[in-house]
């Protein structure tokens, strides 16, 4: 009996060597719950319960990295965002060519269609006589 009492209390200092050299080296970023001096205290403290808290609860997993290890990163260093502004910027030059080319298409849709000898007809507005009846300076002959 005094033998497997010594075996176990091999095993837990062992354990308890363990549990605490692996929090004192793990990543930082990865630590849950409270933090790695904490943890080793609890690990310390109650050596067999501790340690097994330290590697259900402390230990963060390697696939999802926890939120404070997140890093922000600013727009300008975005790439992605960057992309996004040469996009929109593309887009909003495509949008106003496009409005030009419908307010162009309204202006001619406006006018209505008239022979070239109308009176109104484009072409003949330098041609139009003001109020009193006279040429326009710009259409008078120089003498």
């Amino acid at each position: 009996m005094a033998r497997l009492l010594f075996g176990l209390g091999i095993v837990v200092v062992i354990f308890t060597v363990y549990a605490i050299v692996d929090c004192a080296m793990f990543d930082r970023s990865r630590i849950r719950g409270i933090g790695r001096v904490w943890w080793i205290l609890v690990i310390l403290l109650v050596p067999v319960i501790g340690g097994v808290l330290w590697f259900l609860v402390g230990r963060g997993r390697k696939g999802r990295p926890p939120r404070r290890a997140q890093r922000t990163v600013a727009p300008d260093d975005d790439a992605d965002f960057l992309r996004g502004l040469d996009r929109d910027a593309a887009q909003e030059e495509r949008i106003r060519r496009l409005e030009e080319e419908l307010a162009d298409l309204d202006d001619r849709t406006d006018q209505p269609d008239l022979p070239t000898d109308h009176p109104d007809h484009p072409e003949h507005s330098e041609r139009r006589r003001d109020d009193d009846g006279d040429t326009p300076p710009s259409s008078r002959p120089n003498a």
